[in-house]
Formats: structure tokens, sequence, C-alpha cells
């Protein structure tokens, strides 16, 4: 009776795992469908956050040439706002670039004049030094030697008989020499030159202007 019992109880067992094989087998993959179903919503939010990223990206590209624009409108002197009667209104893009052009080629034309103004400082500099170590030559010299110095002519006679010479010329160089324009100075300067700076003509003036000075000489 055992033995019969315990055979009959592990057919049924058998039977009922052969059932359940059965139905499970029967049964589609629900894992599958899960993974499918979820796989897709995956695929669209992946879209999603490179189109948001996209959006993101050109966004802040717009931000960042909008503010360009407005620093140059707000560095640039002729880049100001031009009041109408309707209001105030923004320039342009084109005109803001246009004026920010105009501004850099006229600053590069000041630098260039503000180089020419340095170079010709720097001559007058050179220069005043080059007379300012002539002029310490020549005041050591009286010092070193001051007996030297008690017959010699002043710096203001020497200036007035420079003066004096000078003038002269100037009046034959106005009177013979038309400066209207540099073809006919220099045409008329030769002729100038061999006709009142001749030797001859140049000692007379000396001589004409040291009389005129010889009360200051002696």
């Amino acid at each position: 009776a055992l033995f019969i019992d315990s055979t009959r109880k592990g057919s049924i067992v058998l039977r009922a795992n052969s059932i359940g094989s059965t139905s499970a087998s029967s049964v589609p993959n629900t894992d599958d469908e899960d993974s499918d179903y979820h796989q897709e919503p995956y695929k669209d939010s992946y879209k999603d956050r490179r189109r948001r990223a996209h959006t993101q990206a050109e966004q802040k590209r717009r931000e960042a040439i909008k503010k360009g624009y407005d620093d140059l409108q707000a560095i640039v002197p002729t880049c100001e706002q031009q009041d109408f009667s309707i209001g105030s209104q923004k320039l342009s893009k084109a005109i803001v670039l246009q004026k920010t052009i105009d501004y850099i080629q006229f600053l590069h034309k000041e630098k260039k004049k503000q180089e020419e103004e340095v170079s010709t400082l720097r001559k007058d500099v050179m220069a005043l030094k080059i007379m300012k170590v002539n002029y310490e030559q020549i005041v050591k010299a009286h010092q070193d030697n001051p007996s030297e110095g008690k017959d010699q002519v002043s710096d203001e006679v020497k200036f007035n008989v420079f003066q004096g010479i000078m003038d002269s010329l100037f009046q034959s160089f106005n009177a013979s020499i038309s400066v209207t324009n540099f073809q006919e100075l220099s045409a008329c300067v030769f002729s100038w030159i061999e006709e009142h700076c001749k030797p001859q003509t140049l000692r007379d003036i000396v001589i004409g202007v040291l009389h005129q000075l010889k009360s200051q000489l002696y």
C-alpha cells in the first residue's frame, strides 16, 4: 500500500511538472517585451537630449554674438544710439561693424601721426643734446682760461652781425625768387645763388654790416 501510494504521488508530480512546462512554453517572453518596450522611449529621450543640447549651444552662440556687438557699440565712440521722433532705435549689426572698422582705421592713422611726432621730438632732443655738449665745452674752456675771453666779441654782437647778413640776403632772395610753386622756386634759386651769393658779393655784404655795427665792435 505504501509503495502504491508513493508511486501514485510521483506520477501526479511528473504530470504537474509536464503541465507547468507546457504552459510555461506557451506563455510569451514578457522580459523581452519589457526590454523592447523600454528601449524605444530611451531612443526618443536620447534624441531629445541631443536636440536640447544643440538648441542650448545655438542659444549660447547667439548670446555670445549679441554680447560682442553690444560691447563694440559700448566701446566705439561713434556707435551711439540714434534718437528719432518715435524713440531710440538700436544700430544694426552692419552699421556697428562699419563704424568699428572706420574707428580702427582712424586709430591707425592717429598712431602713425603720433609715431612721426615722437620721431621728430627725438631728433629735436638729439640736436639739443649736441648743442648742450658744445656749450658745456665752451663754458669749460672759458672757465679753464678766463683771460682769453676778455677780448672776444659778445654773443649779442655776433647775433647782430649774423642777423644783418641774413637780412641782406633775404631781401635779394625775396626780390629775385618766386615761391608760388616748386617749379618756379627750383628755376630761380640757382640763378639767385650765382648772382647774389658770389664770394665778392658776400664780402661786400659782410663789410657793410660790420660798418653798421662798428660802434658795437669797438
